[in-house]
């Protein structure tokens, strides 16, 4: 298996040298050179262990891996979650589960991405016997998944950069408390893109970023989206037959990864009834869904932090996929959002190609009560965006991306009870070390540099 970029001006790479890479040269992303037709395979899979399940998808991308040895890298990645069905899977009536995504090390959906990915890293420097130096930008959960999945690992540095004051101060301690010589958390000026365009800059410096060996962690990885396809899989295949293909998943998402990871699992054939994009009060994805307009706007600071973007990066994929995998395409749309920070669609299919919902502060507090009160189930401020026009659909998994403990101060407010974890709970025993820079591409460049 190759993967190409989604601007079509880089030669293929293999999974390990596209997922060393991170950005493709050419500053697209990349994707397989064409996705595998799973229909037959998957119902095969039921039954399966997560882990299991996990390489046998991996199989047919990861092909420059040995199978045994990519067997073993994917035990050890889920060796550290604490639920013995890794995703399970929660049923509150007839219509409505939960796929509960936050039993890993810190409690979020991006730890089966990234502790995956971490293993790849480290098998990385084993092989080529070179260090590696790993940036990311972060709106609250990638940075501490991240920075777990590679947390003294020899070889590898990593450097996330967090938009200062706008995560919440739990993920900020998960981020700053390590006390890990490896781990650098650059607390940055401005908004979440205001950290991702900086970044986005560093690696489109190619001469730097093959002088420090740089590589991406953020979900423009292609690992990182095609790690989180599986608990789609996984999912689908707990549910009974008679409903798989009725079942629409409800994904609560900013940077949208996340439900362009369920989506590109169904063009292999995990046949669903759709995807609802469940955006907070940073609309631009319900915008784009419900009218076409793809406008960037200022983002506003919300109670679901890890949401709080306007410039989704992975909705390149989406476009590349939508255009028929048309790469010049891709690249006018790409100019044209840099540019004009805005484009519009009428291609009504690809507006129809899921549906969208928004929700405000008072509507998250609110979905928060109702929730409990009608199922007794505790829910954080992103996972509750996903309850939201429940009723228009027959059946419908909610993706729960974090756990509740990470943002107490909401659910002690709403619900009146404390929302804890012991891993959570043993953080606030260690000093915060950060570093704070200007949201500015040069300023990184020279904080990285600093420390090879």
């Amino acid at each position: 298996m190759k993967f190409v970029s989604t601007r079509g001006q880089t030669e293929p790479h293999s999974f390990l040298e596209a997922v060393k890479v991170g950005l493709a040269p050419d500053g697209g992303l990349f994707v397989p050179e064409s996705l595998p037709d799973l229909s037959g395979e998957l119902r095969s899979w039921a039954g399966k262990s997560y882990p299991e399940l996990c390489a046998a998808f991996f199989r047919h991308f990861a092909t420059d891996i040995p199978e045994s040895e990519l067997k073993e890298l994917i035990v050890d990645a889920y060796s550290r979650f604490d639920h013995k069905e890794y995703a399970p899977l929660v049923k509150l009536d007839a219509k409505i589960d939960v796929l509960e995504l936050f039993h890993g090390p810190t409690l979020a959906f991006k730890d089966f991405a990234l502790q995956l990915l971490g293993k790849f890293y480290e098998r990385q420097v084993a092989l080529s016997g070179e260090s590696i130096n790993v940036l990311g930008a972060t709106s609250g959960d990638t940075g501490a998944a991240a920075i777990s999945g590679l947390l003294g690992k020899p070889g590898v540095n990593i450097f996330i950069l967090y938009p200062d004051g706008r995560v919440s101060p739990l993920q900020e301690r998960q981020m700053t408390c390590t006390e890990a010589s490896n781990v650098y958390p650059l607390c940055v000026t401005g908004s979440f893109d205001d950290a991702q365009a900086a970044l986005k800059e560093v690696f489109g410096d190619k001469a730097y970023s093959q002088s420090v060996r740089l590589s991406a962690v953020n979900s423009i990885n292609l690992a990182r989206i095609l790690a989180q396809c599986v608990y789609y899989i996984y999912a689908w295949l707990q549910l009974p037959e008679a409903i798989r293909e009725k079942t629409t998943f409800v994904v609560p998402t900013g940077n949208f990864g996340n439900v362009l990871a369920g989506w590109m699992a169904s063009q292999m054939g995990m046949n669903v009834a759709g995807f609802r994009v469940a955006t907070n009060q940073n609309d631009i994805l319900d915008r784009f869904f419900s009218s076409g307009n793809y406008s960037v706007g200022d983002v506003e600071p919300s109670l679901a932090p890890s949401m709080d973007i306007q410039i989704a990066s992975n909705f390149e994929r989406f476009l590349y996929y939508t255009t028929g995998e048309d790469a010049a395409k891709t690249r006018e749309t790409m100019s044209e959002i840099k540019e004009r920070k805005a484009f519009s669609c009428e291609d009504t299919e690809v507006l129809h190609s899921m549906s969208s919902s928004r929700m405000g502060d008072a509507e998250i507090r609110e979905t928060i009560s109702s929730v409990y009160e009608r199922f007794g189930y505790v829910v954080d401020p992103h996972t509750a965006c996903g309850f939201k026009d429940l009723d228009t659909l027959e059946h419908c998994v909610i993706l729960s991306t974090a756990h509740p403990a990470k943002f107490p101060n909401v659910v002690e407010e709403t619900l009146g009870q404390t929302s804890t974890h012991p891993s959570l709970d043993a953080l606030k025993m260690h000093d915060i070390i950060k570093f704070p820079l200007p949201s500015e591409a040069n300023s990184i460049k020279e904080f990285i540099a600093s420390k090879q």
